[in-house]
């Protein structure tokens, strides 16, 4: 949390991608950032929203653009993920959202911003919590995990996350530094052959941690094919995985389940793949700085993920 007697912190909620279901839940996420000391700069107006999304595409980008000129604000936080930042690509001005020196923070569909970003100017940004469902959870609900591990990262200058690999599956022993990136494993693969895709020359030699929800094992299996025969993976130190849940095992799948499919994929690929990242669909989530400097050392238990060389609040 952040202390009271700091500096407020101006926080600009945007909406680039869905919008928020619930406007008392929304107030309640509002309330509770300036309860920890934070200034709000709220861009997201809901009675604008326009189809599934939290505005027209033009009126999405002028939200960012916006929080990124405000000088009264240092976080740019995405209302929620959804879908939606896949279609405002095109239009948004990369260089004048890097130069703004803004910590930009999102996960899930916001990861195609993420990797945007840095494939266009190499800036880093941060896949980590949103409004909703990070801040607008009753008190009881709340992770503090989720928000100290979201304060204590962006006040740097460093981050460590560890993790516990799953209980059937030892992690190799690993001791890697390189570029950190990724996020949600489906933008990723959507990324693929864009210009929004980050270069080989900013992710090789990385460590790339991947996450989703409501995937099935065997399309988490061919999207990481996908990367893999794009090109992509073997280039890279090692691979993290955090969650995938809430997919749904019926009989046809006949004993292929997540642990088959990832002892498939540690054979088929010729760079390690760990699990236990504490990040994804969950209510307990690490903050990571995508394109910053890590390390990452492990063992069969579990491991330790040092992070280094990404912006942090002034």
């Amino acid at each position: 949390m952040i202390d009271q007697d700091s500096t407020a912190i101006g926080v600009a909620i945007v909406a680039p991608g869905g919008y928020a279901p619930d406007e008392v839940a929304l107030a309640h996420g509002i309330a509770a950032l300036e309860a920890q000391g934070c200034v709000v700069h709220n861009y997201y107006q809901p009675a604008e929203k326009y189809l599934r999304f939290g505005g027209t595409d033009s009126a999405r980008v002028a939200q960012l653009m916006a929080a990124a000129r405000d000088p009264a604000v240092q976080i740019v936080m995405a209302l929620r993920g959804s879908y939606g930042v896949s279609r405002i690509l095109p239009a948004l001005d990369f260089a004048a959202l890097a130069d703004s020196g803004k910590l930009f923070v999102g996960y899930s569909d916001f990861t195609a911003f993420n990797l945007a970003l840095m494939a266009a100017t190499g800036a880093v940004s941060f896949a980590g919590p949103m409004l909703c469902d990070d801040f607008t959870r009753p008190e009881p609900e709340v992770s503090q995990f989720t928000l100290s591990n979201f304060w204590q990262c962006l006040r740097g200058p460093t981050h460590t996350v560890s993790g516990i690999c799953a209980a059937d599956s030892a992690n190799p022993a690993v001791d890697v530094a390189g570029p950190l990136w990724g996020g949600n494993l489906a933008m990723l693969a959507h990324l693929v052959g864009s210009p929004f895709m980050p270069t080989v020359s900013q992710t090789d030699g990385g460590i790339l941690f991947l996450e989703d929800v409501n995937e099935h094992p065997y399309r988490v299996e061919r999207m990481l094919l996908q990367l893999h025969q794009a090109g992509i993976l073997a280039r890279q130190k090692a691979i993290v995985l955090g969650d995938f849940s809430s997919y749904r095992l019926s009989e046809y799948d006949n004993g292929y389940d997540f642990a088959a499919m990832l002892a498939f994929i540690r054979k088929a690929l010729p760079v390690p793949v760990l699990t236990g990242l504490p990040f994804g669909h969950v209510r307990d989530r690490a903050t990571l700085p995508v394109g910053c400097q890590a390390r990452l050392r492990s063992d069969q238990h579990g491991f330790r993920l040092e992070m280094s060389a990404y912006p942090t609040l002034r």
